[in-house]
């Protein structure tokens, strides 16, 4: 009985030349992620997925992890076509291992013996025909940490594009300048996690500050859509100061990056800290809004955070996008993604109407998904 390592394993391409560097003695390096792994022969990455054979990087190929079907909101992307269908699909592993992982299931499979996910066979084609019969507008790859899994991810992405959907990452952002520009032609859409500004908590989580902070300013600067995502733990990362310099980083890559600012509840193995509440949230959305980042949300507390799920304009301050957690109850900007009140145009990316919503809360693709389960047995 094949273990899911050996499943894995057999499922695999070369990597994208420009993602590996041959070094002495069968060692390679790869440029995935900021991890820049020196890797041995018969040795994988710090990821589990990528590995060296015979002087050669292998990586994750023909396979998901899960595939299911969100609002793009819960992405979370407020700046990109609203209430539109994204089909998310994730792989195996991730080059962090946080201790509060919502998506361990996928991301730490291969570290962590109770996480086990099956994974899908499947073809880039099929992952797209796919999308099309639930009616998504985007394809977006999640779940596990996408740049580890960069090669699958463009595969997919190709095809989407050839069809008309926008694609997306939702990451870690834990990237190096090599594998941002092989992703740079076929993804639209970038959302990163900004988990910290301390680089002593970066190391809890098993990375470093500084990639990240590259990653952000070189996607904002070769113009994919960002936007980015801090889930505020109590007693890990919500002092004022800590928040105070993380949002004036922002304001000084452009202060019309949205910052989501979501709550934390007790999730995987960390277990100490008390839920997030919604003051919690309301005393970061306001430092945010002080150090002068345009907009600025709150999540995973619908209702009980005011404002705060709402796009409005940044010059008259009336709402254009009225959501509730997932649902948006009401849509006023212009087919240029303008205020209709005062003419100012809201950055992002919008598409030229509002063509409703087929669903506001995530659901897993229809029984008409040709997606099969490897075998382990």
């Amino acid at each position: 009985m094949p273990t899911l390592r050996e499943i894995v394993d057999n499922r695999v391409r070369e990597a994208a030349p420009g993602l590996v560097e041959k070094l002495d003695r069968n060692r390679i390096r790869c440029f995935s992620c900021g991890h820049c792994c020196p890797i041995a022969d018969g040795q994988p990455g710090v990821c589990k997925v990528r590995y060296n054979k015979g002087g050669t990087l292998y990586v994750p190929w023909g396979y998901v992890g899960g595939v299911q079907c969100d609002p793009v909101e819960k992405k979370p992307f407020f700046h990109a076509y609203p209430g539109a269908l994204a089909y998310s699909f994730g792989m195996l592993g991730c080059d962090l291992h946080c201790s509060y992982c919502q998506n361990w299931v996928t991301s730490q499979a291969l570290r962590d013996p109770s996480a086990v996910s099956p994974p899908l066979e499947t073809e880039p084609e099929e992952l797209v025909a796919d999308a099309l019969r639930q009616g998504a507008k985007l394809v977006v790859s999640t779940y596990n940490e996408p740049l580890i899994t960069s090669e699958w991810a463009v595969a997919v992405f190709k095809e989407a594009k050839a069809a008309g959907l926008v694609t997306a990452f939702v990451s870690n952002g834990n990237g190096t300048p090599q594998v941002l520009e092989y992703l740079r032609p076929w993804v639209d859409l970038y959302k990163v996690d900004l988990k910290s500004f301390d680089d002593r908590h970066y190391r809890l989580l098993g990375g470093r500050l500084a990639p990240i902070l590259d990653t952000i300013r070189r996607l904002h600067q070769i113009g994919i859509w960002l936007e980015i995502v801090t889930l505020l733990i109590p007693g890990f990362n919500d002092s004022d100061d800590e928040l105070r310099q993380l949002t004036e980083f922002l304001v000084s890559v452009s202060p019309d990056i949205p910052w989501h600012v979501t709550a934390f509840h007790k999730d995987y193995k960390m277990t100490d800290p008390d839920d997030t509440r919604p003051e919690d949230l309301l005393r970061a959305a306001d430092i945010g809004r002080r150090s002068g980042l345009n907009f600025v949300y709150a999540g995973n507390l619908p209702g009980r955070v005011g404002e705060l799920e709402d796009t409005r304009c940044p010059n008259c301050r009336r709402v254009m996008v009225k959501r509730y957690s997932y649902l948006v109850r009401d849509y006023r900007l212009t087919p240029e993604g303008s205020c209709p009140d005062c003419g100012t145009h809201l950055p992002g990316r919008w598409a030229r109407a509002f063509d409703g919503q087929i669903a506001s809360v995530p659901f897993l693709p229809h029984k008409s998904s040709r997606l099969f389960t490897i075998s382990n047995h």
